[in-house]
């Protein structure tokens, strides 16, 4: 009896044991790991160096590391408002009775299930300067080629397009049940009141899927932060570091330069800036609700 009213008080935390292995392995001790790193000099190879807050002063002191969070900062308000613009347009259209609807949604959302090196090496075939289809386009029509990758003004206006055509799928199925969330006698009685469809849309659409523009926006400001994959193929960060995002200078300050010490510096820097901003956004949402 004993036994048996000591296994039922165990197998709660047999049952939890594989989640804290993981939260604890994976989570807890790299965060905790990389506190410890800005303090240190590291390369890897030789034991780690104490160095008090020298990698914070250096921080501040990098006016790489700013332009790089700068042209972050770009892309982010690039993306996000196309993002949230093209995503709720789409997932308007879609609500609507239209012909192979389920196939559209398919098709919107398959990008977002690709590989973001395959979509990233794909698009960079689209805005080669040559060959690229996009030049071929333009220039079928009589317009000039665009320098979308060799241009400081425009290669990050590229990747911006590229990152929202990427992952639009997923903030269009969050739109299309927002949407679908609204009752409709909200608009039969707007219909009675002789409301135009832009009164119904601002007054009644913009208000009930305020949540579901809260969660895209912070969603797709997590991801823009994490602007990696598309610059490190693309561009390697150039033409003169006008692509360089925050991420991409994290790594390579760690896998090319060995200053693992600063890399963790910076992460630990760069998540304290989104927090913030994530933050803001959060207000600043609400209080427009």
């Amino acid at each position: 009896m004993q036994k048996r009213k000591l296994k039922k008080r165990l197998t709660p935390y047999f049952l939890v044991t594989p989640y804290l292995l993981h939260l604890i392995t994976f989570v807890s001790f790299p965060v905790v790991f990389s506190i410890v790193l800005t303090f240190h000099k590291w390369n890897i190879i030789s034991p780690m160096e104490y160095v008090g807050f020298d990698n914070f002063v250096r921080l501040f002191e990098d006016r790489l590391f700013w332009k790089a969070i700068f042209n972050t900062f770009v892309f982010l308000v690039i993306h996000i408002p196309g993002q949230i613009i093209v995503a709720l347009v789409l997932a308007y259209f879609l609500k609507q009775k239209i012909f192979l609807k389920g196939l559209f949604r398919a098709t919107f959302f398959l990008p977002v299930i690709i590989s973001g090196v395959v979509v990233t090496i794909l698009w960079q075939q689209l805005y080669g300067f040559e060959s690229g289809i996009f030049n071929r386009l333009l220039t079928g029509i009589g317009l000039g080629k665009v320098e979308w990758l060799i241009s400081e003004n425009v290669a990050m206006i590229s990747i911006a397009i590229m990152a929202t055509w990427k992952n639009v799928g997923l903030y269009v199925i969050l739109f299309l049940i927002g949407l679908q969330s609204v009752p409709t006698t909200f608009y039969e009685a707007a219909d009675v009141e002789g409301a135009t469809s832009w009164q119904k849309f601002k007054h009644i659409t913009i208000p009930a899927i305020n949540p579901t523009i809260f969660m895209v926006t912070i969603l797709s400001t997590i991801g823009g932060f994490g602007l990696f994959i598309e610059p490190y193929i693309m561009t390697s960060g150039g033409p003169l570091n006008s692509t360089l995002s925050a991420m991409l200078y994290i790594y390579k300050q760690a896998f090319d330069y060995y200053h693992m010490g600063y890399s963790a510096t910076l992460g630990v820097f760069f998540a304290f800036i989104i927090l913030i901003v994530v933050v803001i956004q959060k207000y600043t949402i609400e209080s427009d609700d």
